[in-house]
Order: C-alpha cells, then sequence, then structure tokens
C-alpha cells in the first residue's frame, strides 16, 4: 500500500468511525429512554462539528503518518490518548456550559459512553486496515527493499528477524560492505555485492528505501560517508547498536525488526509539534507583515531614493528537500552587484552595500519581506539560513552532512545565525553547519522561543551576528 493510499484509507475509515460512533451515540440517548428529553437535540451539525474537531486532533497528533512500522499497541495507545484529551477538552465546556445556565445535567456522563463507542470503533477500524495490510505484504504487495552494509553476525541476525516476519515487508537485497575480501560471499542466499563505494549504485539497482547498518567496531569511521549517500537518495539509515549501547542507555532503539535498530539522524520533533511550529510561522508572520507596514513603506521609499535599482532583492535559494524557490529580501546592495564577480558570500564592510542598505541591515529590516516566503510555506521563522543552490552544490562536496540542512525548512533566524558570524570563509560554514545540525537533532517549540528571544536580544543591543 503506498503511502498517498494509506492516508486516504485511514481517513475514509476514520470518517465512517467516527461519525457512526455519533449516530450510535445519539440512537443511545434519543431512542433507549434511559434519558429524559426535553428538546429533541440537533443530529447533523453536531456530527459534522465532532468529525472537522477530531480530524484535527488526529492530524495534530500525527494519526496520519506512517503507523504501520510501529505496533498497533502504539497506534491504539495513541488514539486513546488523544481522544482522552479530546473528551476532556469537551467536557469542560460542557461543564462550563451547565455552570453559566445554572442548570444540572447528565450529558458530562454521556460523553464518557460516547467516548467509549469512539476508541472502540476508531481503534477497531485501524486494526482492520492494519490486518489487510499485513495480509498484502505477506502476499508480496508493496514491499521494500533494503541493503544491509556489513557481514558479520549482527547482519546475520537481522536477516533472521526479518525473514521470520514477513509481515514486515522488507525483503533483504543485498550485503555491501567495506572489506574487498568479503565479496562474493553468501548467507542464506544473500549475496556480497559490493563495497560501499557502490551504495549508490545499489541503492538505485534494488530501489532500496531502507540501509542497515550492521559494522564492526573497526569500520565505524566510514558512517561519515554513507550518511550524506542515503541523506541524497531519501534512503532511511539505521545501524544496528553495540550491546553495552543499550545497556547504557546510549542508543535510541526501535524494534522494527525483532532486534534493536538505532535512527541515524532522525527529525526528532513530534508531529504535533510540527504543526504547532507552522502554526506558529503562520501567525507570527501575519502579525509582523501588518505591524510593520508603516516600516516596510518608509524602507521601500528610502531605498528608491538612496540609489538606482528594484525595492526588493529576489533570489534562488534552496529550501527543504531541494525545492528551489525565490527569497524576498529588501535591496541592501549595489545594483547588479555580482554582475561582474558571479556569486560569492557576503563579507563584513561589504563596499558593495549601500548607505541605506547599512542601516537595514544592521536593524536587519532587510529580513521583514522574508515573511512572505512563511506564509507561502518556503521558509519557516526558525531554521538554517537558505543557501543558493550553486553553494549548496560546491559546499556538499567539501563538506559532508552538509545536505542534512535541507530536511528541514530554512529559516529566517536560526542557532547559527544567533552563535556565529557571516559566512566569510569555508571554516565559518562548517562551523555554523554544526550549530544547524545541533538545531535539527534538538528541534523543538522549546528550542525555536530560545532562539527568537536571542534573535530580539541581537537586534535591539546589536550583539551576536547574524546573516
Amino acid at each position: 500500500m503506498s503511502r498517498r493510499l494509506e492516508i486516504i484509507v485511514l481517513l475514509l475509515t476514520d470518517f465512517v468511525m467516527i461519525n457512526l460512533a455519533f449516530f450510535l451515540y445519539y440512537t443511545f440517548r434519543v431512542e433507549s429512554g434511559l434519558f429524559e428529553i426535553l428538546i429533541l437535540p440537533e443530529f447533523l451539525l453536531p456530527m459534522i462539528a465532532l468529525y472537522i474537531y477530531w480530524l484535527l486532533i488526529f492530524t495534530f497528533v500525527g494519526m496520519y503518518q506512517s503507523w504501520f512500522a510501529a505496533s498497533r499497541f502504539d497506534e491504539i495507545s495513541t488514539l486513546f490518548k488523544a481522544t482522552f484529551v479530546g473528551i476532556f477538552i469537551l467536557f469542560f465546556f460542557i461543564f462550563l456550559d451547565d455552570y453559566i445556565n445554572n442548570v444540572s445535567s447528565n450529558k458530562r456522563i454521556l460523553i464518557f459512553i460516547y467516548w467509549g463507542l469512539l476508541v472502540f470503533l476508531v481503534g477497531g477500524g485501524r486494526i482492520i486496515i492494519r490486518s489487510i495490510q499485513r495480509n498484502l505484504l505477506i502476499r508480496g504487495y508493496g514491499r521494500k527493499g533494503a541493503i544491509i552494509i556489513g557481514f558479520n553476525t549482527k547482519a546475520f541476525e537481522v536477516i533472521d528477524s526479518v525473514s521470520k516476519s514477513p509481515a514486515l515487508g522488507i525483503d533483504i537485497k543485498s550485503f555491501c560492505v567495506t572489506k574487498e575480501k568479503d565479496l562474493n560471499q553468501e548467507y542464506k542466499n544473500i549475496k556480497v555485492e559490493a563495497t560501499v563505494e557502490s551504495l549508490p549504485e545499489m541503492i538505485d539497482r534494488y530501489n532500496a528505501q531502507e540501509v542497515i547498518l550492521a559494522l564492526e567496531e573497526d569500520d565505524l569511521d566510514i558512517i561519515g560517508e554513507i550518511i550524506p549517500i542515503c541523506d541524497d537518495k531519501n534512503v532511511k539509515l539505521k545501524m544496528v547498536p553495540d550491546v553495552y549501547d543499550i545497556l547504557s542507555g546510549q542508543a535510541r532503539t526501535s524494534q522494527l525488526y525483532g532486534v534493536p535498530l538505532i535512527d541515524v539522524m532522525p527529525e526528532l520533533m513530534p508531529e504535533w509539534e510540527r504543526k504547532l511550529k507552522r502554526i506558529m510561522d503562520i501567525v507570527l508572520s501575519i502579525i509582523i507583515l501588518i505591524f510593520t507596514l508603516p516600516l516596510t513603506i518608509l524602507t521601500a521609499i528610502a531605498i528608491k531614493l538612496d540609489s538606482e535599482g528594484p525595492v526588493f532583492f529576489v533570489q534562488e535559494r534552496m529550501g527543504q528537500n531541494g525545492k528551489i524557490f525565490k527569497m524576498i529580501k529588501f535591496r541592501s546592495m549595489k545594483k547588479d552587484a555580482e554582475k561582474h564577480t558571479g556569486p560569492v558570500w557576503s563579507q563584513k564592510d561589504d563596499p558593495r552595500v549601500t548607505r541605506v542598505g547599512k542601516i537595514i541591515r544592521k536593524l536587519r529590516i532587510d529580513e521583514i519581506p522574508q515573511f512572505i516566503n512563511v506564509l507561502k510555506g518556503d521558509m519557516s521563522i526558525v531554521g538554517p539560513r537558505p543557501e543558493r543552490p550553486y553553494f549548496v552544490e560546491k559546499l556538499s562536496k567539501e563538506i559532508p552532512y552538509y545536505k542534512r540542512r535541507l530536511r528541514v525548512r530554512p529559516g529566517i533566524t536560526g542557532w547559527a545565525q544567533v552563535k556565529h558570524k557571516y559566512d566569510e570563509s569555508i571554516e565559518d560554514v562548517k562551523i555554523k553547519l554544526r550549530y544547524d545540525l545541533f538545531y535539527i537533532e534538538n528541534m523543538s517549540i522549546r528550542m525555536d522561543l530560545k532562539i527568537l528571544f536571542r534573535t530580539i536580544f541581537v537586534v535591539m543591543f546589536g550583539k551576536g551576528h547574524y546573516e
């Protein structure tokens, strides 16, 4: 089952089950004769409102992300917690309504009956879907290819576990090794076909969607070469940890294949935080664009009076997953500043900067139009700064993991911007990359708020550095 089809089926199943839960609850309340009814309650509007309400909550907590690889218990557990919070909110509003109208009502008890029906029906619907997926995978539909790097006991354990669980939908296609002496060997009819240098070709040949690292301790230094390859190919990367790592709690493991596996460089921000981050981006961008409108007009006039050229500077940048977009800024440099030099980094006391440009750069006013990019979804308020495609390709050849920055939306401000200065050399880029990767691996609303407050401090007091 493709990812898109899975989401469509989940949405349709939840639509049926959520509305069926309300229908059964309504029928029980009205037809059972157990509850006094003075006025027949409405049916259609509450049903529509409740469906939209649950759809928003389920989306917010990540119920429409890929759950099949995780256990059904985890999925039902998340459903239980999400509906519990949702019912508690509804209970509070019903209680508040009764209190304001000074009435005593049994609706508060009824809502828990509705909750039981909701959890039972929606949970049952999802278990049916997962059972269908399981049967399809066992029959060979929608299976994923995987490549194991390493030819040792760890790799054999992974293959043994996967072969015992055909419902996982994983087919180990080949081994990839670090030493040529291991070539042409095999285990359970799975051959060692190439060394790590040929990993990109192996991924393409088998259309592999997962790479599993089962390396010996003396081969761990090769991970630095493998991560960029998997990033470029958009392949998930997992690692078999050492027993010491598991026992010491240093490995963040999952049990997808019956053996513990570490997710290498995962995106740690949960689904609900990603949704909240996007909502914050939209709300804050609208507020800032409205309140800075007089400043925007004055800045535009000053730019036109100061130098020849357009008010806005529009430049292609590379965004999330390599998507090219046009970033908007107030023009702070002379017209055609790179006409004779080609793409070059800006620098401190750049002679190409105009008189007005120096002021708006110092006060960060030139960044205001980028909130339009945030509204369009090309950028976030907080994230790694977007770079030009020319420099992305150049730097990714020189710096391992550089394209890891493209896994998230770029930002107007970021951890690297409040911690380091302009990019004036390759060393500056390497330093800022460490800050960007730290941000990506520790993304959270709390982290974003911390960066926003530090950015305000930088702007107001001229402390720190900013691109």
